[in-house]
C-alpha cells in the first residue's frame, strides 16, 4: 500500500512539473514574446484599421448624394473623425494585445515548443539576417503597392463602378414580383377600355 501511495505521489508530481513550465521556459517565452511585440502591435493596429476603412467606404458611397459644394469640407471632417478614432482606440487594443500575449500566445508557445526549440527561434529572430529581412517588410509593400495599382487600375476601378451601378439599381428598382401586379390589374381595364370603344 505505501509502495502504491509513493508512487502516486511521485506520478503527480511528474504531471504538475510537465504542467507546470520551468522558469528557464517561462524566461525563454516571454523573450519570444518581447521580440514579437512589434507584429503584436501591427497586429491591433490592423484590428483597429478595419471597421474604420469600412466606415470610409461607406462614407465614400454617401458621399456621391452630398451637394458637390460640400462634399470636401464634409470629406475632412469625416477624415478628422476617423483619425481621432485611430488616435483613441490604437493604443488601447494595442497595450491590450501586449498584455494579453503572454495568457495567449505566450500559451501557445509553452504547449507547442520545448526548451532547446524556444532557443531556436530566439536565435533566428534575433539573427542580424532576420532583422534586415523584416526591416525591409515596409519597402518591399511600397515597390509592389505602386505597380500593383498602376497595373490593375483600369480592371478594378471598372469592376466597382459596375458593382456600384449594380447596387444602385437593386435599390431603385420595385421589389420583386410589384412591377408585374400593377401591369396585370391594370390589363382587365385596358381591355375593357378597348371594348367600350
Amino acid at each position: 500500500m505505501l509502495k502504491a501511495a509513493v508512487l502516486a505521489v511521485a506520478m503527480a508530481a511528474t504531471a504538475v512539473a510537465h504542467a507546470q513550465p520551468s522558469e528557464a521556459k517561462k524566461a525563454l517565452v516571454a523573450k519570444v514574446l518581447q521580440l514579437e511585440q512589434g507584429a503584436i502591435e501591427i497586429l491591433a493596429r490592423a484590428m483597429v484599421e478595419q471597421p474604420a476603412r469600412q466606415i470610409m467606404q461607406q462614407a465614400g458611397l454617401a458621399m456621391q448624394r452630398v451637394p458637390a459644394e460640400r462634399r470636401e469640407a464634409l470629406g475632412k471632417e469625416v477624415e478628422g473623425d476617423v483619425r481621432k478614432y485611430m488616435e483613441e482606440v490604437t493604443p488601447i487594443v494595442r497595450d491590450r494585445a501586449v498584455r494579453l500575449a503572454p495568457t495567449t500566445i505566450g500559451k501557445l508557445i509553452d504547449e507547442r515548443f520545448t526548451e532547446d526549440e524556444l532557443r531556436q527561434v530566439i536565435a533566428l529572430l534575433e539573427s542580424p539576417v532576420n532583422r534586415k529581412f523584416q526591416a525591409l517588410g515596409p519597402e518591399m509593400q511600397r515597390a509592389i503597392g505602386q505597380p500593383l495599382v498602376t497595373e490593375t487600375r483600369s480592371e478594378v476601378e471598372a469592376k466597382v463602378r459596375a458593382l456600384e451601378s449594380t447596387v444602385a439599381r437593386r435599390f431603385a428598382a420595385p421589389p420583386a414580383g410589384a412591377a408585374s401586379t400593377p401591369a396585370r390589374a391594370s390589363a382587365p381595364r385596358a381591355a375593357a377600355s378597348a371594348a367600350k370603344k
